[in-house]
């Protein structure tokens, strides 16, 4: 077998997983680390952590997803394996993507969508980046803006900086008054 490739490294680090689980897991997350690597195989490595050592998964899912030079869509998986594993790990995961203007609008928003379950802040962090980025298109900013859970100053700033947003945005408005008698 040859250690040397990266399914050598890979098919090594599987055998060990049966008997030696923390070696395993440390093999493994020296595999999704590892920039040499290719993308899909660091990927691979990375979504068999989270059962052997939730921890090197975490930082194997955030070097992944915070690595400009790997693909957008592998770049999501790996923040989409981080939810369940660490909170603030896929807190820093999916900001990261939602703020990087070289990753695709859709794909900045589905980050921004796994946030507002895990920490409520950094999804209205992810969500402004993408809504106040005038080259996203307006469907795109739109959705980022609604995301926002709750009505902000900041949520308000960041609709009206979208072209045909027809939604109010100031204090709530009082009901209308009934009309007076004509005496």
């Amino acid at each position: 077998m040859d250690y040397d490739s990266d399914e050598g490294r890979m098919t090594a680090a599987e055998q060990l997983a049966a008997h030696h689980p923390r070696a395993a897991a440390e093999a493994l997350r020296a595999i999704a680390c590892d920039d040499g690597v290719g993308e899909e195989v660091r990927l691979s490595a990375a979504e068999q952590l989270p059962a052997l050592d939730p921890q090197a998964a975490a930082q194997a899912c955030l070097a992944i997803a915070s690595d400009k030079d790997v693909g957008e869509e592998v770049r999501l998986s790996a923040a989409e394996l981080l939810p369940g594993v660490d909170p603030q790990a896929a807190a820093q995961a999916c900001l990261a993507i939602a703020s990087d203007k070289d990753v695709g609008e859709e794909v900045r928003l589905s980050a921004a969508e796994l946030l507002p379950g895990v920490d409520p802040q950094a999804a209205a962090q992810a969500c402004l980046a993408i809504a106040s980025d005038k080259d996203v298109g307006e469907e795109v900013r739109l959705s980022a803006a609604e995301l926002l859970a709750a009505p902000s100053p900041q949520a308000a700033d960041a609709f009206r900086g979208i072209p045909g947003d027809r939604l109010w945005h100031g204090p709530p408005r009082s009901p209308p008054r009934p009309p007076r008698p004509h005496w």
